[in-house]
């Protein structure tokens, strides 16, 4: 009896994840290797892919490549029997936008940059009202609704920190949002030039602007359109703002007229994301989701040189992860050690212009959202940040804690008895500035209830510049990121039972 007891124990054992002999795992880790890496990522990032700019033949090349190595693998095409799922969205490329003050004309990309999806038939008359810094105490005495206000930040880098100051304009009723900064002349004529060369390549919806459409929208804008429209130093301006919770000099500074327009150009563009799907075996129906965007930024419309932003990092880095995660599954099922829960490997489109691949797909979900366990999310590993320079190896970790306490607890364990990176915490905090948790496509699962986990590897010098290239990639850190994902991607996908949510999702 007791003999047949032991039996049964040793083959319940067995079934788990955790009960894989610890080098039998690491075998499988342990194919995600520089090698691979390294060939697939020189063929992502290189010049001919131009940039993977959504909707381009660059981004169509990347994603027919990345269908190829998921065919090659032996992967399930899951979309009507296709790698592909088409999505339609709209590119909105700038028209003739400015502010005027007076007869003062400030044009976008130059004294001003326009944020927005205004499409706007003719000049719009409208008046400004200072309110400081934006705060709700700010607002006291002061009328904004229908009317433009002007929010003052002692940031120079315009971070989005600035999202609660915008929204809090917007539910004043501002029809117009606009931010001026202590960046100097210098600094400002640099942010715009980034400005513009994001912006040229078209802002991405997945709805068609209307025309005519005068919706917020939210212009930045140097000091000097500043002092011009309120007809005042500058430095008055910055007083009042930091003194405005003593006194009410806010009041002081009467409200002027100024004008506006923003016009756009608005194009079609047919894109995809790409997915391959491994079934599990005895659940099959619950389903792991790994996920990383193909697309990049594309090709700068003007300067001189090397006008390619290659993307190696943003986000190649994390497409050849997932490519080699895939690799390394099915060669576990092929040897006999498939995956309990089936694995979707999913490289999606549209981040940059705002997370649309992933939101696209948890709209319409190929396998039921009520069925996906958990997101693994890698946007950018192959890099360091000036934070870790020198240090010992290491990856942001975002999310993991947010919505299962047991995910949270699977990370640091894997990563502990495997791979032994420094886990950085810094961008989990809900307060941080660049607001990390809600910038890459894991944000479309978690808003629907879904653990998330998210790797990066931090801002470097390169981000979004032509300087992105793959000769600046560490392969061995990336080896080592994408080893520590398989191993939490192993454990959830062969453990007895479904991590459980603990937590509430915040939008």
């Amino acid at each position: 009896m007791r003999k047949s007891i032991f039996l049964i124990v040793l083959l319940f054992i067995a079934r788990l994840g955790v009960g894989q002999p610890a080098d039998v795992i690491r075998s499988y880790a342990e194919t995600i290797s520089v090698e691979d890496l390294k060939e697939s990522l020189t063929i992502l990032s290189s010049d001919a892919l131009e940039g993977r700019e959504t909707g381009t033949r660059g981004q169509k090349m990347a994603a027919a490549f990345i269908a190829h190595h998921f065919e090659e693998l032996g992967l399930h095409p899951p979309v009507n029997n296709s790698f592909y799922q088409p999505i339609v969205l709209y590119s909105a490329l700038p028209g003739e936008t400015f502010v005027k003050s007076g007869n003062v004309r400030f044009d976008n990309f130059q004294d001003v940059v326009y944020y927005g999806s205004a499409d706007m038939n003719s000049e719009l008359a409208i008046d400004a009202v200072f309110v400081g810094k934006g705060s709700e105490a700010d607002y006291t005495g002061l009328t904004v609704k229908d009317r433009a206000v002007v929010i003052y930040t002692e940031s120079k880098t315009f971070e989005n920190s600035l999202k609660k100051v915008v929204d809090i304009a917007q539910g004043k009723g501002a029809k117009l949002v606009m931010i001026v900064s202590e960046a100097s002349p210098d600094d400002f004529k640099q942010f715009a030039e980034q400005m513009q060369s994001f912006l040229s390549v078209g802002t991405l919806s997945r709805k068609k602007p209307d025309s005519g459409n005068e919706d917020h929208g939210l212009f930045f804008i140097n000091q000097l359109v500043a002092e011009k429209v309120f007809n005042t130093p500058f430095l008055n301006l910055t007083k009042a703002a930091k003194e405005s919770s003593k006194t009410k000099a806010l009041v002081k500074i009467k409200p002027a007229r100024l004008s506006y327009q923003s016009s756009l150009s608005v194009k079609q563009v047919k894109t995809e994301n790409v997915l391959g799907y491994l079934e599990g075996t005895d659940k099959k129906d619950e389903v792991i989701v790994i996920t990383a965007h193909y697309d990049h930024i594309g090709v700068n419309s003007s300067g001189s040189g090397d006008r390619i932003n290659n993307g190696a990092d943003d986000d190649g880095s994390g497409t050849v992860a997932v490519l080699e995660m895939a690799q390394a599954f099915v060669q576990a099922k092929k040897e006999g050690h498939g995956p309990r829960r089936s694995i979707l490997f999913m490289t999606v489109t549209g981040e940059e212009g705002g997370l649309m691949g992933s939101e696209f797909y948890v709209e319409n979900p190929v396998f039921p959202l009520a069925n996906t366990v958990a997101n693994l999310n890698i946007d950018m590993i192959g890099r360091r940040d000036p934070e870790h320079a020198g240090k010992p190896d290491y990856v942001y970790v975002i999310g993991s804690d947010k919505l299962s306490t047991e995910l949270h607890e699977i990370n640091i364990r894997n990563n502990q008895a495997y791979t032994q990176l420094e886990f950085d915490f810094t961008y989990n905090d809900e307060d941080h500035p660049t607001n990390l948790y809600r910038r890459s496509d894991h944000w479309n699962f978690a808003k629907n209830g879904i653990p998330i986990t998210f790797y990066f590897d931090g801002i470097h010098e390169d981000y979004h510049r032509v300087t992105d290239e793959v000769e600046k990639i560490e392969f061995d850190l990336l080896a080592k990121r994408a080893q520590s994902l398989f191993y939490t991607a192993w454990e959830l996908a062969n453990r007895e039972e479904r991590i459980k949510v603990d937590k509430e999702s915040k939008r």
